[in-house]
C-alpha cells in the first residue's frame, strides 16, 4: 500500500513500481482478450462496476497475477536493480524510465498467453448459459486456436514461449553484462580476490583440524619410517645430488604434477614444488624420478659421466 495513495497506486518504491507496470500490462492484454472474443470489458463480475475502469479485464486478470508476481520476485532475486532505471518526483512517487519501461512491455505477450485460456472459458460459460433453442454455434477459440488444435490431434494447449529476460547488470558497480553473468570483468577480478582469500581461509581452519592433523602426523610418520628403511647402498653410483640438479630436476618440467605425486607417494602441493626445484627431494625418490624424467648413465651430461 502507497502512504500517497493509501492503494497500490503511486508507488514509492522501485520494486512495486515495476509491479505496477507489469500489471498495467497484464490489464491492457486481458482487455484485448475479451475484446477480440466479443466481449464488454466493462462489464465485470467479481469487481464493482465503475465509469472509469473496464471491470471484467480486472476479473481476468486475476488468474494470471500470480505469474506476473513469479516473474518478478524471479528476477530480483537473480539481478539487482539500476538506479537509473528509476527516478522520484517531488512526492515520493517512484517512476518508471522510458527505456527501462520500454523493455518491461516486451512481456506483453508472455501476458497475452497467461490470460488468453481462462478469457476463452469465460466466453464458453456465458454462452453455455443461454437457451439451446437460441444457441448459435460455440464461441472460437481465435486466441489458443483450441478447437483447430484438437482437431489435428494437438492437446489445445498454447506452447510455452520464451520470457524476456530482464537487464543484466554488474551486482557491484551496476554496469550492463551479458546474461548469465553475475559481474563485470573489472568487479570479477575484485571478487574472485576476495573468493580466493575466503577460500585460504577456510582451507586453513580444515588444514588445523584434529582430523587434518592426525592424518598429516600418519604421513609423516610413515614418510619417516621410509627414509629409515632406506638402504644408500642401492642407489646408483652415477646417481649424485649434482647429477640429480643438473639432469633430473630440468628434465621435470615435462613431467605432469599428478604423475609425481603418485610416483612418490606426496601431495600434489609438494609435487609441484620438487617440479619447479623449490625442494630437493629425499636421495630415495631420485631413482623414481629420474624413471619420470628417462634420465640414465647414459644420458647424463659429459662432466658428469667423465667424473663417474
Amino acid at each position: 500500500m502507497s502512504p500517497l495513495t493509501h492503494s497500490p497506486r503511486l508507488a514509492v518504491n522501485p520494486l512495486n513500481a515495476i509491479l505496477n507496470y507489469l500489471c498495467a500490462l497484464l490489464e491492457s492484454e486481458s482487455r484485448l482478450a475479451l475484446a477480440a472474443l466479443g466481449l464488454d470489458p466493462g462489464i465485470g463480475v467479481l469487481h464493482l462496476d465503475t465509469p472509469r475502469r473496464d471491470s471484467l479485464a480486472c476479473d481476468l486478470m486475476e488468474p494470471a497475477r500470480p505469474v506476473v508476481d513469479a516473474y518478478l520476485f524471479d528476477w530480483i532475486t537473480r539481478e539487482p536493480l539500476r538506479r537509473d532505471w528509476f527516478f522520484e518526483q517531488r512526492d515520493g512517487n517512484c517512476r518508471l524510465m522510458g527505456s527501462f519501461a520500454s523493455r518491461l512491455s516486451e512481456t506483453a505477450p508472455t501476458w497475452g498467453r497467461a490470460v488468453a485460456p481462462f478469457a476463452e472459458w469465460i466466453s464458453q460459460t456465458l454462452w453455455s448459459t443461454r437457451p439451446k433453442a437460441a444457441r448459435p454455434l460455440s464461441p472460437a477459440t481465435r486466441l489458443t486456436q483450441g478447437r483447430r488444435s484438437r482437431s489435428k490431434g494437438g492437446s489445445g494447449i498454447l506452447p510455452s514461449i520464451h520470457q524476456p529476460r530482464p537487464p543484466a547488470v554488474c551486482r557491484t558497480c551496476g554496469v550492463a553484462i551479458k546474461s548469465g553473468r553475475i559481474y563485470c570483468r573489472t568487479c570479477a577480478v575484485s571478487y574472485s580476490k576476495e573468493g580466493l582469500i575466503e577460500a585460504a581461509k577456510l582451507g586453513r581452519i580444515a588444514g588445523h583440524s584434529p582430523e587434518a592433523r592426525a592424518r598429516q602426523a600418519e604421513k609423516q610418520h610413515r614418510h619417516a619410517a621410509a627414509a629409515r628403511a632406506w638402504n644408500a647402498s642401492g642407489k646408483p653410483s652415477w646417481l649424485t645430488e649434482e647429477a640429480y640438479q643438473a639432469e633430473i630436476q630440468p628434465r621435470l618440467s615435462g613431467v605432469t604434477i599428478p604423475a609425481i605425486s603418485s610416483a612418490l607417494g606426496i601431495s600434489e602441493p609438494y609435487a609441484a614444488k620438487i617440479r619447479a626445484g623449490c625442494y630437493l627431494p629425499h636421495p630415495r625418490h631420485w631413482q623414481n624420478l629420474a624413471r619420470l624424467a628417462d634420465t640414465s648413465e647414459n644420458s647424463l651430461g659429459p662432466s658428469i659421466a667423465e667424473k663417474n
